[in-house]
């Protein structure tokens, strides 16, 4: 198979190289890395560097590229761009994905699948979520700091059996991957997580173990919460009566430092993924008649 991952940032990165590690000399399956810039040019000149807890080790694709053309086509491919980049990246290498690919989303967001089969409509799209805190170092290194480093995808049907080859794509490399038929859940409650800490922590300038020990602030995140959950619920997905307890629990084991991804593109000027977390919560919530006022304060505040 020709497998392709687009975006090798901290999330491509992190799970193409553990692809990457283990079909590098596979006659079955060849992986293929979409970047671009330095990126892609010290990939190209030195292979992708990975700093791991697992350990270190440089990943080596057999091609990575950002030329369609060159590219060919793909039998599974992995979106790992920002969100606000999906559609554009989509429709770049849209000549490169027909009818029998298989196209998995792995971003911040839960309705990524849905915007891909608006670009893709002949396409097989499944959903997917990860927990991970990594990051592009410098071009073409990625470090991998914290966080479950677990993917799971799906759909939320009976037909998700059929993807269990994926699944065991997966699971050979070492990846902490689970197949789902309730994938809305599992994308709603990681966006329990994401939306209001990334918010929060964008809004103040404060890390996880900041938040964590200031009580007015863990308050804070809790109360944001538990307005992802109203609205999620009112959209007629219900999360576990512990999802609460339980991302609070995240947020009080992750490294004291450590930080969100729309929290550190904010601090260095870059574009923020402020519209598929934070604006999609408010939005949603307008929409589902749930108020939102946490959110809405801090959509405002960011905005400013």
């Amino acid at each position: 198979m020709r497998i392709a991952i687009v975006g090798i940032g901290g999330v491509g990165g992190y799970f193409g190289g553990k692809l990457v590690r283990e079909y590098e000399n596979s006659n079955q399956h060849e992986i293929i890395f979409i970047a671009r810039g330095e990126h892609l040019k010290a990939i190209k000149e030195n292979g992708l560097h990975l700093i791991t807890r697992e350990g270190d080790y440089i990943a080596r694709p057999r091609l990575a590229t950002d030329n369609p053309a060159e590219a060919g086509i793909f039998d599974l491919v992995f979106f790992c761009t920002k969100s606000y980049s999906l559609e554009s990246s989509a429709r770049e290498f849209i000549s490169c994905i027909n009818k029998n690919t298989v196209v998995i989303p792995l971003l911040n967001g839960v309705n990524s699948a849905e915007r891909l089969r608006a670009v893709l409509p002949q396409t097989d799209v499944l959903s997917g979520s990860v927990y991970i805190i990594s990051h592009i170092e410098k071009p073409g290194v990625i470090h991998q700091e914290d966080g479950a480093c677990k993917l799971t995808f799906g759909t939320d049907d009976e037909s998700a059996p059929k993807y269990q080859y994926v699944l065991d794509i997966l699971l050979q490399a070492k990846i902490n991957a689970v197949l789902t038929d309730k994938i809305s859940e599992a994308l709603w409650t990681k966006y329990l997580l994401m939306c209001p800490m990334a918010s929060l922590m964008s809004a103040t300038n404060k890390t996880y173990g900041a938040i964590w020990a200031d009580s007015s602030l863990r308050k804070k995140a809790r109360d944001m919460m538990l307005e992802v959950v109203a609205v999620a619920n009112a959209r007629h997905i219900f999360l576990p009566e512990d999802s609460v307890d339980k991302s609070m629990e995240m947020v009080a084991g992750f490294g004291h430092n450590s930080k969100t991804s729309m929290q550190l593109d904010r601090e260095n000027g870059r574009q923020t993924e402020i519209d598929a977390l934070t604006a999609y919560l408010c939005k949603a919530g307008k929409e589902s008649g749930v108020s939102t006022p946490l959110h809405d304060e801090i959509y405002f505040q960011l905005k400013m």
